[in-house]
């Protein structure tokens, strides 16, 4: 049995990684994405929450969520969301075939990981790290030449808003602290 803590803090800066199960490339798919959309506006109604970054890959995505002060409940947002998917989408996506009795007993379909990864953004550092990563990750697993040619990322919205340059991303610069460059 793991001894995996989740740290709760009321209003905390969350870095998120959500995997698909057996790593299957749906994420991008219109009705996915449609999906997980709704997902996210159903939620937000009964407990709100700031999207501050996030990039969907094929078989998985990475956000940075701002929690309202007193609501510490990241879990209950992602039981949320991965059921709003799993219910709209599970006709074309659940792999029976796949399924478990240990899944079967608790009720999991075979569209998401059982679990996901939660950091609890600790300083100004560490959130630019994860920001940085967040945007660079399509890069970093070969979906795209730079960081701007990514279509589903927040790094559009954040160019927009003066966050980043576009050219942001398009090459790496090396030095001691191992920084992404412009």
């Amino acid at each position: 049995m793991s001894n995996y803590r989740r740290v709760y803090v009321p209003g905390g800066l969350y870095f998120f990684t959500v995997k698909t199960f057996r790593n299957q490339r749906f994420l991008i798919d219109d009705d996915v994405r449609g999906a997980l959309r709704e997902g996210i506006e159903f939620t937000r109604q009964s407990k709100p929450f700031d999207i501050v970054a996030w990039v969907l890959l094929p078989n998985h995505l990475h956000c940075i969520w701002r929690l309202p002060p007193g609501d510490a409940d990241f879990s209950a947002r992602w039981s949320m969301i991965k059921r709003t998917v799993t219910q709209r989408c599970s006709a074309r996506l659940n792999r029976p075939e796949w399924q478990s009795a240990r899944r079967l007993k608790r009720q999991q379909g075979t569209l998401w990981q059982h679990r996901y990864w939660d950091h609890l953004i600790r300083d100004e550092d560490d959130f630019n790290r994860h920001m940085n990563y967040v945007h660079w990750n399509p890069v970093k697993h070969g979906f795209a030449a730079k960081v701007a040619d990514w279509p589903y990322s927040s790094f559009h919205r954040l160019v927009r808003s003066g966050w980043y340059v576009e050219s942001w991303g398009a090459k790496i610069v090396f030095d001691d602290n191992c920084e992404f460059g412009e």
